[in-house]
């Protein structure tokens, strides 16, 4: 039963630190992918049909995008928002810095790097209190 345990402990911690190394390796892979985006205060222009935001970068340069349907919720019937933009590129924009997969995949990294620690340590206990 004992040698069960300690192979259960093993294969624990080689998956945890490995899924943690490959998602880690996703997770930059992702945020260099994702790019630059800076902060901006935006108005929102109701003229239209669709609820657009317009604001100066950082070069001074007005810009405008439409909002997607979920961030026009978000901002519900504000006048002005925070808002971030892409840098470079015309008509990007979001409510948050990073995307919310982004983050999603960074926790499942951490969580795997905990499953990993857990399991050495647990490994490690083991070994002493058997002597």
């Amino acid at each position: 039963m004992d040698h069960a345990i300690d192979a259960l402990i093993e294969i624990f911690t080689w998956v945890g630190f490995g899924a943690f190394l490959l998602l880690a390796i996703a997770v930059v892979i992702a945020w260099a992918a994702d790019g630059t985006w800076l902060p901006a205060e935006a108005i929102i222009d109701r003229d239209g049909g669709d609820p657009v935001v317009r604001w100066f970068d950082a070069d001074g340069d007005a810009n405008s995008a439409p909002l997607s349907p979920a961030d026009a919720v978000v901002i519900g019937d504000a006048d002005a928002a925070f808002i971030w933009y892409r840098h470079g590129w015309r008509g990007r924009v979001r409510l948050q810095r990073r995307p919310t997969g982004l983050r999603t995949l960074t926790w499942s990294a951490v969580g795997m790097l905990a499953l990993g620690v857990v399991s050495l340590v647990a490994g490690w206990v083991l070994y002493f209190v058997r002597g």
